[in-house]
């Protein structure tokens, strides 16, 4: 029997700072860290592995270079230039 990860590699608080640009890293370190003394009380430690694992998601979409014309379309309503989460995921609303 083998044992498993406690986390993804890419959950490595390094790893995401190397992925991440620059202009996130003060926003993520503060949570980070936020995350790391509250891990100290065992019933929280999930909690900072969630907020890891939310932030290796969030460095791999906003490194895509593509990401900030992407991010502004949104914004602008410019539906032709991008997928909604309902057109993704038919239902998508619905899954509350």
């Amino acid at each position: 029997m083998t044992a498993e990860p406690l986390h993804h590699a890419e959950d490595d608080p390094a790893e995401i700072l190397r992925v991440l640009p620059e202009r996130w890293h003060e926003q993520f370190l503060s949570e980070y860290h936020s995350a790391l003394d509250a891990a100290h009380e065992v019933w929280r430690f999930q909690q900072l592995r969630e907020l890891l694992r939310v932030w290796r998601l969030h460095a791999a979409a906003v490194s895509d270079p593509d990401f900030d014309r992407a991010e502004q379309a949104v914004r602008e309503g410019r539906r032709e230039e991008f997928v909604s989460m309902e057109d993704a995921f038919p239902g998508w609303a619905d899954r509350r």
